[in-house]
């Protein structure tokens, strides 16, 4: 008999319709269905989504668990709030414009219980513009635990709507922050830090929308404090030393102080492998 689980996913009024619902009929004709998805809604939502999870909630009454936040909260409050409302202790992350492979949950689950003490699974994935067919790029992740400690120093070592984990996990290591960006990031690093161990799949699991803002958004002054904060935190955590700490802050300094399109060719060429 399978392991139950429960998908997390959040919305908020900017996302688009149509791709809310690609998401979410992604999730629910995995081959091993979910028993449970927790939505949480942060903040009021245009007519237009309200409709989308509305028909949801009516066709899959037994199935849906919708939580709604007067007001935007952010997403790291809303993932909190999330994950507190799984009932399940495998939870699998989905974001709302992105597009899970059939089989992908299965697969995941296929290696919790080929080994138990894991408390993350993630995998690989595919980005796309917007035919998911036509995919760009992959993005590869390190597969062992080994491998993931490196890892982490310098990138994230999960791509956040692949991962399913352990609630127990989560919330043993304090679950997500009430923080903007890199919630996962920091997620990771207490998860880790407290001695979860992880695994990734070396398959393209999900497909990710990824357009010019998912680069543009990585600049600025905001961005680049909330990088410090991630590094001194790392550092606090025993994830690196002193030495990295420096070093890797200069590099991200300047990463975010490139020009948009040279940030996005350097990503690209560096961090991303062709999709063949």
């Amino acid at each position: 008999m399978k392991e139950k689980y429960s998908v997390l996913m959040s919305v908020y009024y900017k996302e688009n319709p149509l791709y809310l619902k690609q998401s979410i009929d992604s999730m629910i004709t995995q081959t091993i269905k979910p028993s449970q998805i927790v939505l949480i809604c942060d903040g009021q939502l245009s007519d237009e989504l309200n409709d989308v999870i509305e028909k949801y909630q009516n066709k899959y009454r037994e199935l849906f668990n919708v939580i709604r936040f007067d007001e935007n909260k952010g997403l790291g409050y809303a993932l909190k709030v999330g994950v507190e409302n799984c009932k399940n202790d495998f939870i699998a992350r989905m974001d709302s414009d992105d597009i899970s492979k059939k089989d992908r949950c299965e697969k995941e689950l296929d290696i919790f219980k080929t080994n138990p003490n894991l408390g993350i699974v993630g995998s690989n994935i595919e980005e796309f513009s917007n035919i998911v067919e036509d995919a760009n790029y992959i993005r590869k992740v390190p597969e062992k635990q080994s491998e993931i400690m490196k890892f982490i120093k310098k990138r994230n070592p999960f791509n956040h709507p692949s991962v399913m984990f352990k609630k127990k996990e989560v919330l043993k290591a304090g679950n997500y922050q009430d923080i903007r960006f890199m919630q996962d990031y920091f997620l990771w690093i207490d998860m880790i830090a407290n001695g979860t161990i992880a695994y990734n799949i070396q398959e393209n699991l999900v497909s990710m929308r990824v357009d010019n803002s998912f680069y543009n958004r990585r600049s600025g002054k905001e961005y680049l404090k909330i990088q410090h904060e991630l590094l001194k935190y790392m550092k606090e955590k025993k994830i690196i030393n002193s030495v990295e700490y420096f070093f890797n802050l200069l590099l991200r300094s300047i990463s975010a102080k490139l020009p948009n399109k040279i940030r996005r060719f350097a990503f690209i060429k560096l961090l991303r492998k062709k999709a063949v």
